[in-house]
């Protein structure tokens, strides 16, 4: 591998980071109140004992956001492990289904799908991710029979231990972006330019933030509080109301079925 240059490393977080808070802002300027409000709990934060509309607003907008955030660093990661990997072995972009990048490294071809973080998915979709490998290794293999191919999940952050599973190896934090630079301290070198200018986009952010909430609150008192008071009917009303069973009435599928056969 080549050695890695980090000032180059740090001149990429720097001109790329600011795409993160770019999509931060974006997703506020998108976001509506009760587009959110159908996609949330009712009944949890009722449980929560929560009074107040500005805090309701509040906790329902930082939970989205929170998701949001999670799902756009994560692009961000996966695309300064692919910037790392192009620099260290001519690693590149992959247009294998399921796989983010590929790179060769003392006669293996890495296959890797680059995950944030060690919660990424749930057993459908790591299921998936298994077949991806499987597909991709057929594919590379059906060109070269001799080529030694090793699918590897790669995860940005974490302390799991190297583990082989489902037929792919799993490097987690340290591990990983060792695996793509073999630079044992480069998980820490890469946190510092992270926070390139963070203050002043963050104060951006949180100055539209507290915007969308007032005008959020403003039209959760209209349209879901009566004399101040949330009124809970109303909200679950809005997040779950959509009664279409008639008690008694049987299922039409059979009559679909007969006229189906009388149209065949």
């Amino acid at each position: 591998m080549q050695e890695l240059n980090l000032d180059e490393v740090n001149q990429y977080v720097n001109d790329n980071i600011v795409k993160f808070h770019e999509n931060k802002i974006k997703t506020l300027q998108q976001m509506n109140l009760k587009t959110i409000l159908k996609k949330k709990n009712p009944y949890l934060y009722k449980a929560k004992n929560i009074m107040i509309a500005s805090d309701l607003v509040t906790d329902i907008l930082d939970a989205y956001l929170s998701s949001s955030e999670e799902k756009h660093f994560g692009s961000f990661l996966e695309d300064l492990a692919i910037f790392i990997s192009g620099k260290t072995c001519k690693g590149k972009k992959s247009a294998a289904t399921g796989i983010d990048m590929e790179f060769n490294h003392k006669a293996i071809h890495y296959l890797v799908s680059v995950k944030s973080g060690p919660n990424w998915g749930n057993s459908s979709q790591q299921n998936k991710q298994e077949q991806d490998f499987k597909t991709a290794v057929k594919v590379l293999k059906q060109s070269n029979h001799t080529l030694n191919v090793q699918p590897v999940l790669g995860i940005c952050y974490g302390k799991t231990k190297t583990s082989f599973l489902r037929g792919y190896l799993k490097v987690v934090g340290q591990n990983f972006w060792y695996l793509i630079s073999e630079n044992k301290h480069l998980y820490t070198d890469i946190i510092e330019p992270l926070g390139y200018e963070a203050k002043k986009h963050n104060d951006k952010f949180l100055e539209q933030k507290s915007t969308l909430i007032n005008s959020f609150t403003e039209e959760f008192l209209k349209d879901f509080c009566v004399d101040g008071q949330i009124d809970w009917g109303k909200v679950v009303e809005f997040n779950s109301g959509n009664f279409d069973l008639i008690k008694n009435e049987k299922p039409k599928i059979g009559k679909l079925k007969k006229r189906n056969k009388k149209t065949a």
